[in-house]
């Protein structure tokens, strides 16, 4: 959908609309509730800022829609949760039995779906992310799973909407790695140069 569309969109529908990135539904009012955005690294800026006031109830609403690393998905989310699990490959049995292993320690470990960001990773940077968060603690853990969710969230906004013609997204504002988990800091344009 293009950023026009989405800023014209009833508020219903663009709320619902957000709620498909992450089922948070404040967040996703208070974003559609921001409309219309300048850009769409305005909008993912925004939704960012957002979700990083994201509580404990508000992560385990969303994780109620993620599948587990290398199982199918059901909900309203399932087709997005496919194409982001994409290097997961279920013909690697050793693979496949060790994220499984893995996904059972951690749900009884930490008592929810082990959520990663997946888009963009192989089967085996999976699996050690999986061992590597089964030593975390609690407190850690709960951090490090609300951080992939905004991860995820914002993947999921930026294939969704996209930008106009005459509204290009800056590539720098385009990685996530340019928003940590404390703030969101703008990116500022560059100063013209003067003429003569």
């Amino acid at each position: 959908m293009l950023l026009e569309e989405f800023n014209a969109l009833p508020e219903g529908e663009a709320q619902a609309f957000v709620r498909a990135c992450a089922d948070v539904p404040w967040w996703a009012t208070a974003v559609a509730a921001a409309r219309p955005y300048r850009s769409v690294a305005a909008l993912r800026a925004y939704a960012h800022e957002e979700a990083m006031a994201w509580g404990p109830g508000d992560v385990e609403r969303a994780l109620a829609d993620h599948p587990r690393i290398g199982e199918k998905g059901r909900g309203a989310t399932a087709a997005l949760s496919a194409r982001e699990q994409a290097g997961v490959d279920p013909a690697d049995a050793e693979v496949a039995a060790r994220l499984a292993d893995g996904n059972a320690r951690y749900e009884e470990r930490f008592g929810r779906v082990f959520l990663v960001r997946a888009a963009g990773r192989s089967s085996r940077e999976i699996l050690t992310l999986l061992e590597q968060r089964l030593t975390h603690d609690r407190t850690t853990e709960a951090r490090v799973t609300a951080g992939q969710l905004r991860e995820i969230a914002d993947l999921r906004l930026a294939q969704l909407v996209t930008a106009t013609a005459v509204d290009p997204v800056d590539d720098a504002d385009d990685d996530l790695a340019d928003l940590d988990d404390t703030s969101v800091t703008p990116v500022a344009a560059p100063l013209a140069e003067p003429v003569g």
